[in-house]
């Protein structure tokens, strides 16, 4: 390209790539590769990113401006998604980056650039050319608004209000109503922060507590907060029926008798309530509006009843309109009945103040996820703006005080009990004498059945006009059982869709451009129907106040602890919360479910601890990045840097191993032992080296995803740890040097024998044996398992299989997983779980040690760790030490003495003097048979360039054999004496003998560990602790 030049300056314009608009719609060409195939030009005029704008996009780059789409889950209809490339395609090699780049273009259900056209394409095309369609959504006040208020302004508003002020008083009442929307508020504000934190989606509550607290508190939050609504689809509904049967009983019409009639009349309602719901959300909301302008003409028709003079009969039913004495004496409480104290006043009353959370219970069909906040704290300019929490909070109050100050406690409703001139005052009892009625009789004799304290239906007779009061309570509780039996549908449809739970996928299905759980619909419908069969509403109240209180804790403590966390993740858009005060309203609700009903709430605690601890055994196949998962990254880093305040003590020691498995599925022998080793005591990491050049493909085929997966399906404890390097030995120097994280750093390196030594070639025999001297000069014990059976179980090597430990091939049992397992961010499919001999139970065998030199320990310490393993506690550890003849006796009582000194638990020591003997010849001419071929020819004219400056350091020289005669000897006796005394052993640990750098060849050494660890039945384990002490006899 060539540059521009202009003399006022150079416009950045000039070199943003241009391409050619299409003369028909003027689109974009979408996209072309140079001829490198690798520099992409997008432009796209009508995107949304550059729309509008004629600003520089880039120079000849792959670089995209921030979009939405590549922060979005989700695909608009229309609209290709934009993906943004990869670092590999930003910074690598064009001619090495394995992938085309992304096309960044926006169709209209067209072609990219017009150059694909294959029959796949046209197929995607054909399905789009008709748009989706679209599932009806709900703005705040149709959707968020209405819907609370009619929760609010429910069945115990308009019939057990009058009743709880004429028990509690008008003074505690206040508490009452105080008390609940002090813990609703709060909820609130916790909720608000919760749902700005991010998209909020169906599932309401639910979704809310899930994605914050995780799958183990959030599924079961999510059981219990479906079920407390669809309890209250009874509650309201038996509110209805129990108005109704009033009305019936008052005009003389009966069924069978008053409960059975609030049973009949409740199925029958809740049925048609159900039809209701099934004919979809847009019908719903038009019946809730409807309802909602019902109850606020009936709200007027009380308060105007208030102020008109009272009528003869609504006397004599205890109305005397505004009195200032009845305010007073109605101002203290007068406890009544099994229910009468403040806190069984309370339980009754707190459902009335649930209905905040309405709105948030159909989340998924809103229009924005803000909608559901609205209602909690939008701008107060008018009466119809403030805050729910607040409306609740002025609405009962009023309606407490206009109860309370008009009406008696009791009355007797007979315009008979006039007061009349000739009677005393002194006999009369109550308020009413002050206004000449006389209720003395139906007093003492508790048979009044009017009055606030006796009479549910008092705030339709103190109404101007009593039918429209009858109007209202049919809309609050009508609306408000329909609005759970919305609610808990699509709570629990959001709970069955996560499968967190076994059995309850069947009722997660959706149905129509909706996605309405219609079996969820009926599932709450049978529930409802099983509580309207109680039929007495101060028994159901209580029982759903439980259940909301329940919820409220978890949801101020999910904000609380999304808060404490300090997570960069937690950004709400609503600030004006506290984590304390979340937390203090986690506490008052947990508090006063005790208060209420002790048992109630060990029940619901139970069954929340009883799903808890199901979620955590099962592990569900979901990653939300919740406040837990941020919670133990905090607690772990803090003790993995509180750690450093520690100084390491022997009798802390703890074999921390770094296993050289590659895949960890390719060499499942190794995994499994040292996982024996270290379960649930120390640190594990299995180690890959990826042995290529880095690129995206080589990363790929070594990511730690799908071995990760394999981990946790075969429940192994264990990091899991990848490096890229161009040949074996340099990429386990990194990961010895490398690995760990500040104490928390592996000190025993574990790896398989390289069997095939002799065929493999010398370059590799000698980076096989440069790791282990890495490993001592790192200060690591080295452990060496051998095997019988083939230790690398996987297809033949490729480039990211480390090649270096290949085994033995033998057949191998594949068994199949019994769950699926998902790591933090796949989910994976079942993998074969191969057996292996430290997955089986080995009964009474013998674990025999050679303990041939003392190494600090460690040789002693790993069998001792094994015996505590459940498939190894039955084994005998027998420990072999070299001795003299003459003083055996002498040797294993002393050596006996030591091991007990270590309370190791070993009582079976035993001597063999033999061990210095000579080998037999024929082994020796075994071994001289094996080493052969590395010998340096003799009959050759002497080179004077020794062959280690010649570049082979693994060749035998005369000299090395004549140097290191006694230690080969002693090896090849050692295997001899191992034969006999341990053919049916289930594990051997041998001390590993050590090959001096620099004077002993690799393949010397090679070959002695191979003759020292041939034809043995058992597996064989090799181990060299780093020369400093792991065990210690002192108690300090």
């Amino acid at each position: 390209m060539a540059l521009p030049v202009a003399n006022d300056g150079i416009h950045l314009a000039a070199y943003r790539p241009r391409l050619p608009l299409a003369a028909t719609n003027g689109n974009a060409v979408h996209g072309r590769l140079e001829e490198s195939g690798y520099y992409h030009h997008y432009s796209d005029r009508d995107c949304v990113a550059s729309r509008g704008s004629d600003e520089l996009t880039g120079y000849e780059t792959l670089d995209s401006p921030p979009h939405s789409d590549f922060y979005a889950n989700t695909e608009v209809w229309g609209r290709r998604k934009r993906f943004r490339p990869s670092l590999y395609q930003l910074h690598g090699n064009p001619e090495q980056v394995d992938a085309k780049p992304p096309l960044y273009d926006e169709t209209t259900g067209g072609q990219i650039g017009g150059g694909n056209s294959s029959g796949e394409d046209e197929d995607e095309e054909e399905e789009q050319k008709q748009a989706p369609p679209v599932p009806t959504r709900f703005g705040w006040v149709q959707g968020v608004m209405i819907r609370c208020m009619l929760n609010i302004w429910g069945v115990i508003l308009f019939l057990r209000l009058p009743w709880i002020t004429a028990q509690a008083g008008i003074g505690l009442t206040w508490a009452i109503i105080l008390l609940s929307s002090c813990i609703t508020g709060i909820t609130g504000l916790s909720t608000s922060a919760i749902a700005t934190n991010g998209k909020v989606k169906g599932g309401g509550t639910y979704f809310l507590i899930s994605r914050s607290l995780g799958p183990e508190l959030g599924g079961s939050i999510g059981l219990i907060f479906a079920f407390a609504n669809a309890v209250a689809v009874a509650m309201h509904t038996v509110g209805f029926a129990e108005t109704v049967t009033d009305i019936m009983r008052e005009n003389g019409a009966v069924m069978v008798d008053r409960s059975n009639d609030i049973r009949i009349i409740g199925i029958i309602t809740v049925t048609c309530l159900l039809a209701v719901s099934l004919a979809g959300m847009a019908w719903e909301s038009k019946a809730q509006i409807l309802f909602f302008l019902v109850i606020m003409v009936s709200f007027a028709s009380f308060i105007v009843g208030t102020i008109i003079p009272a009528s003869p009969q609504k006397q004599s039913k205890g109305f005397f309109s505004y009195k200032a004495d009845i305010f007073a004496a109605n101002f203290v409480p007068c406890w009544r009945g099994r229910e009468g104290s403040f806190f069984g006043m309370f339980s009754i009353f707190f459902p009335s103040a649930t209905g905040i959370l309405a709105g948030a219970n159909i989340s998924g069909d809103l229009r924005v996820c803000y909608s559901l906040l609205l209602c909690l704290y939008y701008i107060p300019v008018n009466p119809f703006s403030l805050p729910a929490v607040l409306r609740t909070l002025l609405n009962h109050t009023n309606q407490c005080i206009s109860r309370r100050s008009c009406m008696v406690r009791d009355a007797s409703g007979l315009l008979n009990d006039t007061l009349s001139p000739s009677s005393s005052m002194e006999d009369c009892v109550g308020l009413a004498c002050q206004y000449g009625w006389d209720f003395t009789e139906c007093i003492n004799n508790n048979t009044c059945i009017y009055g606030i304290s006796n009479y549910y239906q008092s705030m339709g007779m103190v109404s101007a006009f009593s039918p429209l009061i009858t109007a209202g309570i049919f809309g609050a509780t009508l609306s408000s059982a329909l609005a759970c039996l919305v609610s808990a549908p699509k709570v629990f449809q959001c709970l069955c869709k996560d499968k967190l739970y076994p059995l309850i996928g069947f009722f997660g299905k959706g149905y129509g451009k909706n996605d309405e759980p219609l079996r969820s619909y009926l599932l709450t419908f049978i529930i409802a129907v099983c509580f309207i069969l109680i039929a007495e509403l101060n028994t159901i109240a209580p029982i759903i106040s439980n259940f909301f209180l329940c919820s409220y804790t978890l949801i101020n403590f999910s904000c609380f602890h999304a808060s404490i966390t300090n997570s960069p993740g937690w950004r709400p858009s609503f600030r004006y919360y506290s984590k304390w005060l979340s937390l203090l309203g986690a506490v008052c609700c947990v508090v006063i479910m005790f208060l209420l009903t002790w048992w109630a709430a060990l029940i619901a605690f139970g069954v929340i601890f009883l799903l808890l601890g199901y979620t955590l055994y099962k592990k569900p196949t979901v990653n939300w990045g919740s406040s837990v998962q941020a919670s133990s990254y905090n607690i772990a880093l803090n003790q993995c840097i509180g750690l450093n305040q520690v100084e390491d003590h022997v009798k802390n020691y703890r074999p921390q191993c770094l296993v050289l498995t590659g895949p960890p599925s390719s060499r499942p022998a190794l995994v499994d032992l040292a996982n024996s080793l270290t379960k649930n005591l120390s640190l594990m990491i299995c180690a890959n080296v990826v042995t290529a050049c880095p690129s995206s493909s080589v990363v790929e085929r070594g990511s730690r995803n799908s071995h990760v997966t394999w981990l946790n399906q075969r429940t192994v404890k264990s990091f899991y740890s990848d490096v890229v390097a161009e040949e074996l030995r340099s990429g386990v120097s990194m990961l010895l040097q490398g690995a760990g994280l500040g104490r928390i750093n592996p000190n025993v390196l574990l790896l398989g024998f390289k069997s095939d030594w002799q065929s493999d070639s010398p370059q590799a025999a000698h980076s096989y044996i440069g790791i282990l001297h890495d490993a001592f000069d790192q200060q690591y014990g080295v452990c060496m398992l051998r095997m019988r059976e083939r230790l690398d179980v996987s297809q033949p090597s490729s480039s990211h299989v480390n090649p270096a430990f290949d085994g033995e091939s033998e057949s191998i049992n594949i068994i199949a997983a019994p769950s699926l397992v998902q790591t933090s961010t796949v989910s994976a499919e079942l993998m074969p779980q191969p057996s292996t001999a430290f997955r089986k139970k080995q009964g009474k065998k013998n674990i025999d040690v050679y303990w041939l030199s003392d190494d600090g320990g460690l040789t002693l310490l790993l069998p001792y760790l094994l015996t505590r393993r459940k498939r190894w506690s039955g084994c005998k550890v027998r420990v072999f030490v070299g001795g003299e003849t003459e003083k055996k006796d002498e040797q294993r009582e002393e050596m006996l003495a030591l091991i007990k000194s270590f309370r190791l638990g070993f009582h079976d020591v035993e001597v063999i003097p033999d061990i210095y003997q000579s080998p037999q010849p024929r082994n020796v001419r075994q071994f001289e048979s094996m080493v052969s071929r590395f010998r340096l020819d003799t009959n050759l004219k002497q080179d004077p360039v020794p062959p280690r400056q010649r570049g082979e350091p693994w060749m035998i020289a005369d000299h090395d054999l004549e140097r290191n005669k006694s230690k080969t000897l002693r090896q090849i006796r050692l295997n001899e004496v191992v034969q006999d005394y341990s053919r049916e052993a289930a594990l051997i640990v041998i001390t590993m003998p050590m090959g001096r750098r620099g004077g002993c060849p690799c393949m010397l050494y090679l070959a002695w560990l191979d003759f020292l660890s041939r034809d043995l039945k058992a597996p064989v384990l090799l181990v060299r602790g780093n020369q400093e002490n792991v065990l210690t006899f002192y108690c300090q």
